[in-house]
């Protein structure tokens, strides 16, 4: 990953819409949601909605598939994976135990969805 391809996921998220989108796919893992179902759990109108998958699905953090009549969305964990990865790259100095209270609280999964 470089710069402006992180410069390009952040710029997605930035955005409370999608941001919540984002945050309601993984919570929805590895079943994913329609779209219609996305618009309808955030209260945004369909079309809005589409233009707001379309620009998480060009950052890479979300990905789709046609299932019948609907699309259903998906959060692209391996891109997140990668971007937090970019983010602690040059972490620590040489020291990885300065790392590891982040790397403890990334191994945790949580089930309450306001963390």
């Amino acid at each position: 990953m470089d710069e402006n391809e992180a410069i390009s996921i952040f710029s997605a998220l930035a955005q409370d819409t999608r941001l919540a989108a984002f945050r309601l796919l993984v919570r929805h893992e590895p079943e994913g949601l329609p779209a219609g179902e996305v618009a309808r759990l955030l209260n945004v109108p369909h079309n809005t909605m589409s233009a707001h998958l379309a620009v998480l699905a060009r950052a890479r953090l979300v990905v789709s598939r046609r299932q019948s009549r609907s699309i259903i969305y998906r959060a692209n964990l391996g891109q997140v994976q990668e971007t937090v990865r970019f983010l602690v790259r040059d972490c620590c100095g040489g020291r990885p135990e300065v790392c590891q209270p982040l790397l403890e609280s990334l191994a945790e999964c949580k089930s309450d969805p306001t963390n």
